[in-house]
């Protein structure tokens, strides 16, 4: 007689199932899938795993098909300034210097308070989700009006502690800037988009005392350090001339140097710095098109990926940029490096991929969350049309991704699961408040 066989397994309910063409998961490295299907149940990825295998185990409320499509993790902005949207082509074609001096400084000493901030966040995160880009990194004043524009958008924000010496419009002194951005932070531990970094300026604009003082804060708080270093060769000039040594090595001996911080740009580095970095386990926020646009220099890639420090991509603000565009950077990022090492294989596609989402993760301490498509992590994702006429023929979907397609191939993006941005347009904001407030902010900066 033959035995009674096994009841067949109850589908497994779940939220979304998402079945691109491809799925590049960043971890393991390297890898490209191909009939591939991912579960996302509340917030968080349930499985990636077989098409049949995925139809057969999952009953999802929703299915996504997306033939001629690529999915991967959603692409996180190492550094920018989000409020600076509102600056963008305001101070073109000046180095960095007179840049700040002539015209970034006087405009934010008009016009950067909360409104400006609120407003400028808000059109940098819509152009953000929809360029494919799910968490930023943000330096500017008036965090907590960022949050908020943030919310709104449906992005995950890092936040920065902003510190400077010198007065704003948002404080007086750098301990009101730790003061305020340390009570922010207190008063969003609930929001489980937000998080925070430190962020002082820049080795010029911070005195050893604040930077001190930044050093036993990080270490008691455990959160990132975010300051731009290195990034032209007159600030380092300065600092041997101030400091009788340069920015590193007297962040070095102020105890910055560690796995918390996150040296933006890193243009002009030697060997030994480069090898001091890696010691300590440093990151770098690599920023190609904000270099290239100011003047600042080509960062050695080469070096830095041979060392084994960690990298990520910013785009930086809008203002110096001109575009919150990942594919521009990837691109940027991937082609100066190959042209300074007169190395072909530098920095390929699935290593420029790496930057653009677990690289900046790893740098922010988000990578347990973020930046891969591992089961148990957050559902931010985004996924890419590859198979338009004017991209034609696709043989590599991770060389198409850096090389070929544009944030105008970026067909959906998710956070935690959400959809925030489809068909080219953000899900929380109409096209039309968007332009009203661009508008708007162009009439008073140019008032």
């Amino acid at each position: 007689m033959k035995p009674p066989s096994a009841p067949a397994a109850v589908p497994e309910d779940i939220d979304l199932l998402i079945r691109p063409e491809w799925i590049i998961p960043i971890e393991p490295a390297g890898v490209t899938l191909s009939g591939h299907a991912l579960a996302v149940r509340g917030e968080r990825i349930v499985a990636l795993l077989p098409d049949e295998e995925a139809l057969q185990r999952f009953r999802p409320q929703q299915t996504v098909d997306l033939p001629g499509q690529v999915l991967l993790p959603g692409l996180v902005n190492l550094h920018t300034h989000a409020a600076m949207s509102l600056l963008r082509g305001y101070a073109d074609d000046l180095p960095l210097m007179r840049w700040l001096g002539e015209r970034i400084w006087p405009a934010e000493s008009r016009h950067a308070g909360p409104d400006f901030v609120r407003a400028g966040t808000l059109l940098a995160c819509a152009e953000m989700v929809r360029g494919g880009i799910t968490t930023f990194n943000d330096m500017y004043f008036f965090p907590d009006a960022a949050a908020e524009a943030a919310r709104r958008i449906g992005m995950r924000a890092v936040l920065g502690i902003v510190v400077i010496e010198f007065p704003t419009r948002y404080a007086a002194d750098a301990d009101d800037y730790l003061a305020k951005g340390l009570a922010i932070r207190d008063a969003s531990k609930d929001d489980p988009l937000l998080s925070f970094c430190l962020a002082p300026h820049a080795p010029y604009t911070v005195a050893d005392k604040t930077f001190r003082t930044i050093a036993t804060l990080a270490g008691q708080l455990e959160i990132p350090v975010h300051v731009h270093l290195h990034e032209t060769s007159h600030e380092i000039e300065e600092s041997l001339k101030q400091h009788g040594v340069r920015p590193i090595e007297r962040l070095r001996r102020l105890g910055l140097l560690g796995p918390q911080l996150i040296a933006v740009h890193a243009v002009h580095l030697e060997a030994t710095e480069i090898d001091l970095l890696a010691r300590e386990a440093c990151h770098v926020a690599h920023c190609p098109s904000s270099n290239l646009k100011l003047g600042s220099g080509i960062a050695p890639m080469s070096a830095i990926q041979s060392r084994g420090l960690n990298f990520g991509l910013g785009t930086d603000g809008a203002a110096s940029n001109n575009r919150l565009d990942l594919f521009h950077e990837m691109r940027h990022a991937a082609l100066l490096a190959k042209g300074a090492s007169q190395d072909a294989e530098v920095l390929d596609a699935h290593r420029t991929l790496e930057a653009a989402t677990l690289g900046g993760a790893r740098a922010l301490g988000l990578d347990r969350r973020i930046g891969s498509l591992l089961p148990g992590k957050a559902a931010d994702l985004c996924a890419v049309r590859l198979d338009e006429w004017l991209i034609q023929p696709c043989f590599d979907p991770a060389s198409h991704l850096v090389y070929v397609a544009g944030r105008e191939q970026v067909t959906h993006t998710w956070v935690e699961g959400k959809l925030v941005m489809s068909n080219g347009v953000p899900a929380q904001i109409s096209i039309s408040e968007l332009l009203d407030v661009a508008g708007l902010w162009h009439t008073r900066l140019t008032s």
